[in-house]
């Protein structure tokens, strides 16, 4: 079985493949203080919670834009499951050309799901992603990756405004009645839902019309089904893309 693990900068999240098929999966608070026991003795407990046998595990695929836990997760890796961790990084085969001023700024997320949706669909998309950014990241029908827009993440942005708006409760990530708020919560809920679906059919519009091609719009990421619901050009939703990423890069680079 492969263990795929993708850290982000507030949730990671974790998958177990056997072969092509996602057995099990689960989302933990990203910190970068777990030490690697406290990795090793979590994922003992997520494994036997699901019936899996934690023995059996024989890759471990890690796809992580927090450089610090790195080394906690390396030991974890050697100590509890007897495996050098596939980091996904420089160097290693994608099978994607990377067409960026300097490849080796995009992070390995990025790169992970654009190589993932390009498998999956075979022609010119952008894979949106709704993490701590909200990342669109265009790739072509050739399968080179070309660039694309980075912009506040939802979860950050809320917590912005709470901060910074004394008045302003804090609200629930929900469709609101109408986009017309009629109180102080459904307005906050209007703002947030519909203004990021808004902004992500607007930066999909611009980008298509740039290209002067029909693109296919895939989502993922932890909000992404709800804000799919809202937006024009949102086409798909894969919440485990990243995972499936993973696992196609492990296999690439198994030689």
């Amino acid at each position: 079985m492969l263990l795929c693990i993708d850290v982000g900068n507030t949730n990671t999240v974790l998958g177990i493949f056997r072969s092509a098929q996602l057995l099990a999966h689960w989302r933990i608070e990203t910190s970068e203080r777990r030490t690697s026991d406290e990795w090793g003795i979590l994922l003992l407990q997520l494994f036997a919670f699901s019936g899996l046998d934690a023995k059996a595990v024989t890759g471990i695929a890690v796809s992580s834009v927090v450089p610090s836990v790195q080394h906690g997760l390396e030991q974890m890796g050697q100590r509890y499951f007897s495996q050098k961790l596939f980091f996904v990084g420089p160097g290693i085969k994608t099978g994607m050309p990377v067409l960026y001023d300097n490849p080796r700024e995009v992070g390995a997320d990025r790169i992970v799901n654009a190589i993932a949706a390009f498998e999956k669909k075979k022609r010119a998309l952008i894979v949106v992603d709704f993490g701590t950014a909200t990342t669109l990241d265009v790739v072509s029908s050739r399968g080179e990756y070309l660039g694309g827009s980075i912009c506040p993440g939802i979860e950050i942005s809320m917590q912005a405004l709470f901060q910074r708006a004394a008045k302003l409760p804090r609200v629930e990530f929900v469709q609101p009645p109408s986009c017309l708020g009629k109180n102080t919560i459904h307005s906050i809920q209007a703002g947030l839902v519909f203004g990021f679906a808004a902004m992500v059919d607007g930066i999909c519009e611009r980008i298509a019309k740039e290209r002067g091609e029909t693109l296919f719009i895939m989502a993922t990421g932890g909000l992404a089904m709800s804000l799919a619901k809202e937006s024009r050009c949102i086409e798909e939703v894969d919440p485990f893309l990243t995972l499936e990423g993973l696992r196609i890069l492990f296999e690439r680079n198994r030689e």
